[in-house]
C-alpha cells in the first residue's frame, strides 16, 4: 500500500435522538472506545482519527482520545464534508475512509474488504463503499476515496444536504467519479432488516446486549458471531427491529438520483 490512508470516525454527542451515543458504556467502557477499537483492528485502515466538533458539549471525546492516545480533529459541527477533509488535509492523506461513529458492531474483516478494493483497482477508480447499494447489516458502513475526490466535492458542493452527509456529491455523480461497490459475498442482502447501527434508544438496548453477550469470552467477534447470537436468541433481534430500513435517505428522496423508496423505511 504506497497510499497513505486517513480513516476518519465522524464523532460528537450532540445527537438530536439519541444525546451522548457515543458515551454510553459497552462492556465498561464507551461506546466510541470499542468503535475505535474494532475500526483499528482493520489491518489497513492506516491513520485513524476521531473528527468531533469544536463544541463545548464534545470535550468528552477530546479527553478519551488524548488518554488513548488517538488522534484527533476538532471542525465544524454541522458541516461534515469539511470536517473530514480538514482531519485528511490535517493528516496528509492520499486517501480517506469514512466510518461513522454509530456502528460499533462493524466487523474489521468488512472494512479491510472495502479498503482492499479499493487499493487493488487505484489508480483506476475515485470512490469505493459498499453502501451503493447495500448488501451488509445496517452498520458495517464503509466508504473509501482518493483525497482529490475528496477535495473536489468540498470545494463544488452545494446542497445543505451534500455538507452534512459528505459524500453524496460524489455518490451522485457517476457520470463523473469512478464508483466501485462492494457487496456481501454471501449474496445476501440485509441491509434493510438487520439494524446494527445506533440512533434510538432501542438501538443501545440491542448493540448492549450483543456485547453483553459476545464481548467477554471474545472481544473480537465478527459479523458471523452476531448473526449465530441473533438466531440462537431471536428475541435480542426483536430489541429494535421496528426501526430496521430507517436511515437518513428517508429524508432527502426528492435531492437524491440514485437513491429509491425501496432503500429506505420511514418510522
Amino acid at each position: 500500500m504506497n497510499q497513505h490512508l486517513v480513516t476518519v470516525i465522524q464523532a460528537r454527542t450532540g445527537s438530536t435522538r439519541l444525546p451522548g451515543k457515543v458515551l454510553m458504556p459497552l462492556a465498561g467502557e464507551p461506546l466510541l472506545v470499542r468503535m475505535v477499537e474494532r475500526v483499528k483492528r482493520a489491518k489497513l485502515a492506516g491513520t485513524v482519527v476521531v473528527a468531533t466538533t469544536t463544541e463545548k458539549e464534545d470535550d468528552p471525546i477530546e479527553v478519551i482520545c488524548k488518554e488513548k492516545g488517538w488522534h484527533i480533529y476538532r471542525g465544524h459541527e454541522s458541516d461534515l464534508l469539511d470536517r473530514h477533509y480538514q482531519a485528511a488535509k490535517m493528516f496528509k492523506a492520499d486517501a480517506v475512509a469514512k466510518i461513522p461513529s454509530d456502528c460499533p458492531l462493524i466487523d474489521p474483516s468488512v472494512i479491510d474488504k472495502v479498503l482492499s478494493v479499493y487499493f487493488e483497482n487505484h489508480p483506476k477508480v475515485d470512490f469505493v463503499s459498499n453502501l451503493h447499494p447495500p448488501t451488509y447489516p445496517d452498520g458495517n458502513d464503509v466508504e473509501v476515496m482518493r483525497f482529490s475526490v475528496l477535495e473536489t466535492a468540498w470545494k463544488e458542493a452545494s446542497l445543505p444536504m451534500e455538507r452534512e452527509h459528505t459524500t453524496p456529491f460524489i455518490w451522485e455523480r457517476p457520470e463523473r467519479f469512478k464508483l466501485m461497490n462492494v457487496s456481501w459475498e454471501t449474496g445476501l442482502n440485509y441491509s434493510m432488516t438487520h439494524r446494527w447501527t445506533i440512533d434510538y434508544p432501542e438501538d443501545y438496548a440491542f448493540i448492549n446486549r450483543v456485547y453483553d453477550e459476545l464481548y467477554k469470552a471474545n472481544p473480537h467477534f465478527g459479523l458471523n458471531d452476531i448473526l449465530n447470537l441473533l438466531e440462537s436468541k431471536p428475541e435480542i433481534f426483536e430489541i429494535n427491529s421496528k426501526f430496521a430500513g430507517v436511515n437518513w435517505y428517508r429524508n432527502h428522496l426528492n435531492e437524491l438520483k440514485t437513491i429509491d423508496a425501496s432503500m429506505t423505511k420511514n418510522i
